[in-house]
């Protein structure tokens, strides 16, 4: 049965911590990458850990939060240099969203992320059936209203066999300072762990911001 929402979905001001790192074992993630694809040479990974407080904040998902992973491809860079990605790893607590993303192609199972700010000191946790996945603790500081990022993220799916693009448009308020204290696997045994970092941790990329607005299309169409 067919999704009841429609493509695209409009979402403003979300809370997202967005970061990537290179991982402790390569092969794995490279594995984890489909024919047709390749991943950058350093393996590097991502991922994104946020939360939609309020139903008012999206166009038709509703209230939901959302932690995904996955790994950078090379020969996909957009204009800005940012690489193009493949989605490993989709946890997403609201039904309708992981059904909207399932057919798309995204590998959707259900999850729950809680941000929580202490001070400077943020801790985003990703929960599977009531457990959890993923720690990260980062520091951050505040937005400056004369700073402003925008762009696009370019993301690969396979739908119904075919690889399949879509991009991403987004704008954000970036806080300042901002750094990653530690990035935790929780449970070993988890498919996911295949991404766990390389130690010491070494971060690729990455931001904190109280407000991201973007756009949800799906893919657009054949890669």
């Amino acid at each position: 049965m067919a999704s009841a929402l429609l493509a695209p979905q409009l979402i403003k001001d979300s809370r997202m911590l967005y970061f990537g790192w290179v991982p402790a074992d390569p092969a794995a993630v490279a594995a984890l990458v489909p024919a047709g694809l390749t991943p950058v040479a350093s393996r590097a990974v991502y991922i994104n850990q946020y939360v939609v407080d309020r139903p008012e904040q999206t166009s038709g998902f509703g209230a939901y939060s959302l932690t995904y992973l996955g790994v950078d491809l090379a020969g996909l860079d957009l204009a800005d240099g940012t690489p193009g990605r493949w989605w490993t790893h989709y946890f997403n607590s609201s039904s309708g969203m992981r059904e909207y993303a399932a057919e798309r192609g995204l590998p959707a199972q259900p999850g729950e992320t809680v941000l929580e700010l202490d001070g400077d000191v943020l801790t985003a946790t990703t929960s599977v059936g009531g457990a959890p996945l993923i720690r990260t603790r980062a520091r951050v500081g505040a937005t400056d209203p004369a700073v402003v990022a925008r762009g696009q993220l370019l993301y690969i799916t396979k739908v119904d066999g075919v690889l399949t693009r879509g991009q991403y448009p987004y704008v954000l308020d970036p806080v300042t300072p901002f750094e990653i204290l530690s990035l935790e696997f929780l449970q070993p045994g988890h498919p996911v762990s295949a991404l766990a970092p390389a130690s010491p941790l070494e971060v690729t990329q990455g931001f904190y911001s109280p407000r991201v607005t973007f756009c949800y299309p799906g893919g657009e169409g054949p890669l």
